[in-house]
């Protein structure tokens, strides 16, 4: 199966503050997000994640990756150290990426775009960076777990989900 998710923040105290997530602290928080990711994703899944995946020494970023089920896919988010990058464990790291999944072409990235490729054609973008926080627009949906319950989505649920208004 193939998911999506982004902005974990792991072992990123600031998150906590600025997107008030319902946890006491980071470890509750880190055990929370692990536990929902796993919940979901199974060990030979795929997981694309947008962005702003961790902070930590490359040591860690990579204990992390281990406990996460799936073969991941990193796009790089504005938050994301060259730890992160460095780190074993992605089977992948870019920027942007465009995947057609079932005739249907995903134009995927950690910034939400105001216009993207084939966005005429009825392509849909896929991003994080913006935490649930932005109006929704046609065939733009935010994988970002504070969008979408604390955990990954498959393609399936993201676009079948009802569109939440931004948050205030």
């Amino acid at each position: 199966m193939l998911w999506f998710t982004s902005d974990n923040h792991f072992a990123d105290p600031r998150v906590l503050r600025i997107d008030r997530r319902p946890f006491a602290n980071m470890p509750e928080h880190d055990a929370a997000l692990i536990a929902n990711w796993n919940a979901v994703v199974a060990p030979d899944d795929e997981v694309w994640h947008l962005g702003d995946f961790a902070r930590g020494t490359t040591e860690e970023v990579e204990a992390l990756l281990a406990q996460l089920n799936g073969t991941k896919h990193l796009i790089i988010g504005n938050n994301d150290p060259q730890t992160t990058l460095d780190a074993k464990g992605w089977a992948s790291i870019q920027h942007y990426v465009e995947l057609t999944i079932d005739g249907q072409l995903f134009v995927i990235c950690h910034y939400p775009f105001r216009t993207w490729n084939k966005m005429g054609k009825k392509s849909i973008n896929l991003h994080g960076h913006s935490h649930g926080k932005l109006t929704p627009i046609p065939r733009q949906f935010d994988v970002g777990v504070d969008a979408q319950d604390l955990r990954p989505q498959s393609i399936e649920d993201v676009i079948a989900r009802p569109r939440r208004k931004a948050k205030t």
